[in-house]
């Protein structure tokens, strides 16, 4: 096995659906072989004005052939689950060097034939130094602690190393923690349906991180499946009294009586109030499966 580094960028012209799977040409097969059974890193470049970061982390579990292009192109297929998008985006040099050390030659400068690869190799040390510095000791933001989902129990996800067999605990407290402040950022901590923005005097932001298809049926913790919601309308969500359209429209159901009330909490053109950039909005397959699994028409 051996772990990799996915160059992802959004608006790409690949099939790439990075928390289900990463599509590649022919030309990085044998190198992306081996990386089935172990895990990868994502990373944004400067295309398009990317980041230039490193952004998650996911298990590969199989390659497949793309059924569309036999031979042409591949699907590195995703554990489902295991997707993880950083709490702090990892930037391509930290503290002046190149952190994966793939990239650079003797002289630690940056080998250009090596950096335009789609696929790159990287070492155990350079992995997990990337993964220390994405998820930050401190706790940031956090939901409260007498919420009952933190007493749930953890997920272990396993890396194989060439001298031992290291165990870590990505605990769903620490996944919790990673999306809700992804999509805090994103929505400016802002209610997408009310338009309300509430800090409490500790400077916490009141307003709730709400996954679209829920992890337990399908979802991931991608920021494309997340919207930011006030206490009373994430409920009202979760439950099929609300939903949201593919052109940001807030969809009320008729199972509510006392529209007069929802008209009051909602926005005057009930369009919700999404991210600027289309990269952080819900996807098109998340809203779907809420209307079609969840919302009471």
């Amino acid at each position: 096995m051996a772990k990799l580094v996915f160059i992802h960028n959004e608006n790409s012209k690949y099939d790439d659906q990075p928390e289900r799977h990463y599509h590649f040409p022919k030309q990085y097969l044998n190198r992306a072989k081996p990386c089935v059974g172990d895990w990868v890193l994502y990373y944004e470049s400067g295309k398009n004005k990317g980041k230039k970061s490193f952004k998650a982390v996911a298990e590969v579990k199989s390659i497949t052939d793309d059924l569309k292009d036999i031979g042409g192109h591949y699907y590195a297929n995703i554990v489902e689950g295991s997707y993880l998008p950083f709490e702090k985006f990892v930037p391509f040099r930290m503290d002046g060097i190149v952190a994966n050390s793939y990239l650079a030659d003797e002289n630690g400068k940056v080998n250009g034939g090596r950096a335009i690869s789609a696929v790159q190799p990287i070492s155990d040390v350079d992995f997990w130094k990337i993964l220390d510095e994405a998820f930050p000791e401190e706790a940031v933001d956090l939901q409260r602690t007498d919420e009952p989902e933190f007493a749930e129990s953890q997920t272990v996800f396993t890396f194989e190393e060439p001298r031992q067999r290291v165990e870590i605990k990505l605990s769903k407290w620490v996944r919790k923690r990673s999306f809700r402040v992804n999509i805090l950022d994103a929505y400016d901590r802002r209610c997408a349906f009310t338009g309300l923005r509430f800090i409490n005097g500790g400077g916490r932001a009141e307003v709730e991180a709400a996954h679209i298809q829920p992890v337990a049926q399908g979802g991931s913790d991608s920021i494309n499946n997340g919207l930011a919601l006030s206490g009373t309308i994430h409920w009202m969500f979760d439950r099929g009294l609300l939903s949201l359209s593919d052109k940001s429209e807030i969809l009320v159901s008729r199972h509510i009586n006392n529209i007069d009330e929802i008209d009051r909490l909602l926005v005057p053109d009930r369009m919700a109030l999404l991210p600027k950039s289309a990269a952080q909005r819900p996807h098109a397959k998340y809203l779907e499966w809420h209307r079609e699994n969840c919302f009471k028409v």
